[in-house]
């Protein structure tokens, strides 16, 4: 219980810290910000979310749908690339995209020529730097959180739900609204507001594509203006933005939860699509796999060919080299925090662990910038002090002993990604009889013996993955990174910022190239234990003949 309390106390810094540093004095900013930023960058990220969070989920549940209902050429392959795009940050998409179609790229130089065109006066293109390019990218990389989540639900459905539907003279696009979708409706908000706060965290593709969101408010409010209090401010306003989706959603579903009562031979069969809605399905699943993964993959593969000299950039390789040590950390603390988290959930069921639980969970619903800044006041407080008493005590200055090293950034992103290594473990846990480890008290071993002897040996691949998604999503991290980082510490996701903040994106496509082979690894294994559940194959004696095509 003791773990438990301290965890969550140290977890909840950045929170405390962030409320005390709002009632500081912004000098007059706040004013300025009311009146000239807030009315602008709150519409603009609530039209964001609102916009990510509807592309997404019509992309995700689409696809997800397809693959789970229909059999059809390259539906198994489709299945796991439909996740690929997840493994490009949505800095690194936008960074892509921007060169693709910005007025220099080869998309609109090739218009311009092929139409004898001279000025962008001449012809019409969309613009990729606005509120519906931001939408458009992050949408494009970020449906797979509502893919995975609905296409595991949609296979556990019950054929004998849809069958009897189909029975009762429903067409495809009513099986789908009227049943589908709805039995799915949880797993497709949860998905969609993963979406909706990893848009929110963002900052460097809303800063690239001139999008002023309150997350980008907070940055610049901070550096180019100087007012921490200022930023703290727009952070608590974020965050209260924030605390409203996530009620909304949870009202909006009511509680309810939905189950799947089936026998091994109950579970849903794939229809075999007609040769032409067979090719429209798979166009539609591929269109999001290239658009989302193989265009910026193949773009940053040939900015890396001609930038191969950049292999031997020491920057490059201190980059590397300090990503893999802070994100190695990060996957170590978190997973080791929540790991104590658990235990104490397990040994002392109740409802105050289980509110201490969801509190120290917290930071995943808050952008990296918020936590940035309330870190950082934290801990430049407790160096302060710390060097304040030496001095006084020893005449010795320790200077920023946290905050002015690499340790702040392990700490704000084992914050930030404490609830992706909770629930990793949790799901590990569920497939534990809770009679093995009271086996071994009755034969007198202690709960840490028994803990020792025979849980952590069944939980070494939820182990694993949960250090393995800490350490990718700490790789990728940019928002709390850019803003905490020490002089002379650059990670990969900085470098790639750097470089494409002075239009020299090509310089940073080796750095690119690893981060999205990195974010590779954990979503195949994701994929690999999604693709245990069991489906079965409809034969064509058993379709129904009075049912029509599919989705037509």
């Amino acid at each position: 219980m003791f773990a438990s309390i301290l965890i969550c106390a140290i977890a909840l810094i950045p929170f405390f810290a962030l409320l005390l540093l709002a009632f500081g004095d912004s000098r007059d900013v706040w004013l300025h910000l009311v009146t000239n930023v807030l009315p602008r960058s709150l519409s603009t990220t609530l039209l964001l979310m609102a916009g990510v969070g509807l592309l997404s989920s019509a992309m995700g549940v689409g696809a997800a749908w397809l693959v789970s209902r229909y059999e059809f050429f390259g539906r198994r392959t489709l299945q796991w690339a439909l996740v690929l795009p997840l493994a490009v940050p949505t800095y690194i998409s936008a960074y892509c995209f921007t060169e693709l179609m910005d007025f220099t790229g080869p998309i609109q130089t090739f218009v311009r020529f092929s139409g004898g065109y001279s000025s962008p006066a001449d012809y019409w293109f969309p613009d990729i730097r606005s509120l519906g390019g931001a939408i458009f990218i992050m949408s494009i990389v970020l449906y797979p959180y509502v893919y995975l989540t609905s296409r595991i639900v949609f296979e556990m459905q019950a054929s004998s739900i849809l069958e009897a539907s189909r029975v009762l003279g429903a067409g495809a696009w009513r099986m789908f609204f009227r049943i589908g979708l709805p039995l799915a409706r949880p797993a497709v908000a949860a998905g969609a507001m993963l979406a909706i706060l990893e848009a929110l965290n963002d900052i460097g593709a809303v800063e690239i594509l001139g999008v002023q969101t309150l997350t980008f408010s907070i940055f610049d409010t901070w550096l180019n203006r100087s007012s921490l209090a200022g930023a703290a401010q727009i952070a608590w306003l974020m965050l209260i933005v924030v605390a409203i989706v996530i009620a909304m959603e949870r009202r909006g579903r009511g509680g309810r939860l939905y189950e799947y009562k089936q026998s091994g031979a109950s579970t849903l069969s794939r229809v075999r699509a007609k040769p032409l809605h067979a090719a429209a399905f798979c166009l539609l699943c591929l269109a999001p796999i290239v658009v989302g993964f193989i265009v910026p993959a193949a773009l940053l593969f040939g900015f890396a060919f001609r930038r191969t000299e950049q292999l031997s950039d020491p920057e490059l390789f201190a980059a590397a080299t300090n990503s893999v040590t802070v994100s190695l950390s990060a996957a170590i603390v978190t997973v080791l925090a929540a790991f104590m988290l658990i235990t104490m959930t397990r040994r002392h069921r109740g409802k105050l662990t289980g509110f201490l639980t969801r509190l120290a969970a917290l930071g995943y619903a808050v952008p990296g910038s918020v936590l940035a800044i309330g870190s950082l006041y934290a801990f430049t407080t407790f160096d302060n002090w710390i060097d304040a008493s030496m001095r006084s005590l020893f005449g010795i200055s320790t200077g920023l002993v946290v905050s002015g090293s690499a340790a702040i950034i392990v700490y704000a992103c084992s914050v930030r990604f404490l609830a992706v290594a909770y629930g990793s473990l949790e799901a590990g846990y569920s497939r534990i009889s809770s009679h093995m480890p009271m086996a071994a008290r009755t034969l007198g071993r202690s709960a840490n013996q028994a803990m020792i002897a025979i849980e952590l040996p069944l939980m070494k691949k939820a182990i694993l993955t949960a250090l393995l998604l800490v350490f990718v999503e700490t790789m990728k991290e940019l928002s709390a990174t850019v803003l905490l980082r020490p002089f002379n510490f650059p990670t990969l996701a900085t470098y790639i910022y750097e470089r494409a903040s002075l239009a020299r994106f090509e310089d940073a496509a080796i750095a690119a190239l690893a981060i999205v082979a990195i974010g590779l690894v954990p979503l195949l294994i994701l994929n690999k234990i999604q693709s245990a559940v069991p489906v079965s194959r409809m034969r064509p004696e058993q379709k129904n003949a009075g049912a029509g095509p599919a989705l037509s």
